[in-house]
């Protein structure tokens, strides 16, 4: 199986030909450093298989990723990436594998294994499905690449870093936008709440009212309210209640399965 690796890191990029090298029937065929370097070595070399990092200076994994499903490249592509394992799961796709830094062998044998189980299928899926599977793949990260795992949040004159998963909720009033959690209480630059929930995971943080985004996971009671509607009690030093407006709460229901 001819295969380029591409990554920023010498060391990295040693640690997967020696473990490629373990597993056997793998040639490794080129490496690259940057992801113009990758493109260009892809062209030139029609590799069977790209190992292929996200985070790199310059065009980034998912960027040389998108040039190749446009070129209709038919190389596999498997991307290795230092995103934790909730994130990984999330785009598992039979077009596309991926590797979680540190690369472990037995990891890297099962993938082996898959790309030469989809080499050695009588029909391969067609072109168009692999580049539409891909694609979506490449939308993911770079969505997911835009979230943070820490944000900004204003206290008097200081600016405080505090985890994502710390945020209770953040609501917006007289064109502010306050965030709470358990230690404090502060204000956020972002000019609005849309724009702030594109820095957060979806499936953690819900807009249930226009002017409040919540943690799911830091309400404390749910209290049913008129017209079958309700009020979120949050887990905040003041106990704060948030409403859930009538969009929203289909979906909270679905959720809880209330």
């Amino acid at each position: 199986m001819r295969t380029i690796i591409v990554d920023d890191e010498e060391l990295a990029r040693n640690e997967l030909a020696f473990l490629l090298e373990q597993v056997g029937g793998i040639e490794v065929v080129g490496r690259a450093d940057n992801g113009v370097g990758a493109i260009k070595l892809i062209e030139e070399l029609s590799p069977d298989l790209v190992l292929l990092d996200i985070q790199m200076p310059g065009l980034t994994g998912f960027e040389v990723a998108r040039q190749l499903v446009e070129q209709k490249v038919e190389s596999r592509i498997v991307f290795v990436t230092a995103f934790d394992q909730y994130a990984v799961e999330a785009f598992e796709v039979n077009a596309v594998d991926y590797l979680l830094k540190p690369v472990e062998p037995a990891r890297l044998k099962q993938t082996i294994q898959r790309v030469r189980r989809w080499m050695a299928m009588d029909h391969k899926p067609q072109q168009s499905q692999v580049n539409a599977d891909l694609g979506r793949m490449v939308q993911w990260i770079s969505e997911r690449q835009n979230r943070r795992e820490q944000l900004a949040v204003k206290v008097g004159e200081r600016f405080l870093l505090v985890n994502t998963d710390d945020v209770i909720y953040a609501s917006l009033a007289d064109e502010i936008i306050s965030i709470v959690t358990q230690a404090l209480v502060g204000t956020s630059n972002c000019r609005t709440l849309d724009e702030l929930q594109g820095h957060l995971d979806p499936a953690v943080f819900w807009r249930v009212h226009r002017s409040h985004l919540v943690n799911i996971n830091k309400i404390r009671e749910i209290i049913p309210w008129f017209s079958r509607n309700f009020i979120l009690k949050m887990r905040d030093a003041k106990a704060t209640e948030i409403p859930v407006s009538r969009s929203q709460t289909k979906r909270l229901r679905e959720h809880l399965n209330l």
